[in-house]
């Protein structure tokens, strides 16, 4: 019988104890870690336009029919400058103006298809389909030199190809300006540009039709003191990683 007593009463305590220990959470709730995660899902739509003039300012009326978006800074660092982005697209191609908060212009290349990441640069990565290991890149500096590359990306190992025969309708069409106050002082930097769907041929085999969706992230360096990393998907090693990209929805 005293051996039963004494069960009950461990019973009763261990109840007491749960009921004591509910109320205390209840009043001092324990603090809950929430690990920022990449948001994988993030979706961007795209507005359908005419095809228009680039001006390297942003000046054509359709720009004024899409918002921006941000793209956040992914690396400490001593700036901290806004970075955003607008994208239109026609019958013909996709359109793309960024507007970069910059007080130093890190720009010295003077020619196409250089090593243009290793300066002020902003970056475009377009996935239309993910059942390859292909993409599309496109890189502007500042003063308005370009990198076109298509990427074979096998399990982390890439290497980018210059387009063939780039020229006429295949051939983007790029302009950029810089920003100055009343002083001549530099505020930053704009960089517009098109890429035509028949530079991406045969990644695509047609242009986009309202719905489609395709992978991408779209990414600034800026080198002021050393290199800070702008990206609109976060990613953990480096630019190239599809797994990491968002979602364009053409409307």
């Amino acid at each position: 019988m005293k051996r039963l007593n004494l069960t009950v009463s461990r019973i009763m305590a261990d109840y007491f104890t749960v009921l004591l220990l509910a109320a205390a959470l209840t009043f001092f709730p324990v603090p809950v870690m929430y690990s920022q995660q990449n948001d994988q899902d993030a979706i961007i739509e795209i507005t359908r336009s005419d095809d228009f003039e680039i001006s390297g300012k942003g000046s054509a009326a359709a720009w004024n029919t899409t918002g921006w978006v941000d793209i956040p800074r992914r690396t400490e660092g001593t700036v901290d400058y806004s970075t955003r982005v607008k994208i239109l697209y026609s019958e013909t191609g996709i359109y793309f103006l960024f507007h970069c908060e910059d007080r130093i212009i890190t720009a010295t290349m003077q020619a196409d298809n250089l090593d243009l990441w290793k300066e002020d640069v902003v970056e475009v990565f377009l996935m239309p389909d993910e059942t390859y290991p292909l993409y599309f890149e496109y890189q502007l500096s500042p003063l308005n030199f370009e990198l076109a590359l298509l990427i074979p990306n096998l399990e982390g190992n890439f290497l980018g190809w210059l387009p063939w025969k780039y020229e006429g309708d295949r051939k983007a069409r790029r302009k950029t300006s810089i920003l100055t106050n009343g002083l001549g002082e530099t505020e930053g930097w704009i960089a517009e540009f098109f890429i035509p769907w028949k530079l991406m041929e045969p990644l695509i085999t047609a242009p986009p039709e309202s719905g489609d969706k395709w992978k991408a992230n779209m990414y600034r360096l800026d080198h002021d003191k050393g290199t800070t990393r702008f990206s609109w998907q976060k990613t953990e090693r480096n630019f190239h990683e599809p797994h990491n990209f968002g979602t364009f929805i053409f409307n």
